[in-house]
């Protein structure tokens, strides 16, 4: 529980999860009632979409109509490549139009996002260069968009390295670190279709993933209850809204 601690310092690392990335937004709606602002931020696919907003100053019921109009259809398009079906440059168009073209490190709030680069398989973390640019590299889900160049890498989503970036707070000089999770206890329904078995294999492998991170009781970790909700649904965004203040709440409590 938060009120009894006195905040140092203090990181917000907010998590992938598509979809579910409305839930941010109920957080972050539970955090500023409690007059909690954060000295550092960091994100992961969705995760850094949202942080971008909040180190550029997005004002909050701004970011909630965001979440509540997100399509996938106004953030990916076919593309005609070997690496991939799909674009996710209207995302980064999108970002563009909302916030200018900016660079990450002229944020009001020190920020960094998380992307895997697919020529060594290591985790980037992004704390300079195009914000638009670091957004699509950080969402870009392989096999689905065409990877973002980086200079001489391949950059595809960050969730394969560190789905909730509280590692990269630690180093920016964070003392407190506030996770947010998205992903965690899955619940998982029998496959019935070849999409159903990748569904399912992709959010087995990330919720070990978040597991073992999660152990580290060093950060106070925010899990909206989500598991019943899907990770390619935009349409239940209000609900995921409510469901991430709830959490955020409780934790105040």
């Amino acid at each position: 529980m938060f009120k009894k601690k006195k905040f140092r310092k203090t990181g917000i690392a907010f998590g992938g999860g598509a979809a579910l990335g409305a839930a941010h937004v109920g957080v972050l709606k539970a955090l500023k009632e409690h007059n909690f602002e954060p000295e550092f931020l960091s994100g992961t696919s969705i995760g850094a979409y949202v942080a971008a907003h909040v180190a550029f100053g997005t004002p909050l019921d701004e970011l909630e109509e965001m979440a509540k109009n997100l399509d996938w259809l106004d953030i990916t398009g076919f593309k005609m490549s070997k690496m991939g079906l799909l674009s996710n440059e209207r995302l980064g168009k999108k970002v563009l139009e909302q916030l200018g073209k900016v660079n990450i490190e002229d944020s009001k709030i020190p920020l960094c996002m998380i992307a895997t680069d697919l020529t060594s398989g290591e985790k980037v973390v992004l704390k300079e260069g195009p914000l638009y640019k670091a957004v699509m590299a950080s969402t870009c889900l392989p096999g689905i968009f065409v990877p973002v160049e980086w200079g001489d890498m391949l950059l595809v989503d960050g969730v394969f390295c560190e789905n909730v970036p509280v590692t990269p707070l630690k180093e920016m000089g964070a003392k407190d670190i506030i996770g947010v999770d998205l992903t965690t206890n899955r619940k998982y329904k029998r496959p019935e279709t070849f999409v159903d078995v990748l569904n399912n294999t992709f959010d087995i492998g990330l919720n070990n993933l978040v597991k073992e991170q999660t152990e580290d009781k060093r950060v106070f970790w925010i899990q909206p209850a989500l598991g019943a909700y899907n990770m390619a649904d935009t349409r239940k965004a209000e609900h995921l809204i409510e469901e991430g203040y709830k959490a955020g709440m409780e934790r105040f409590s």
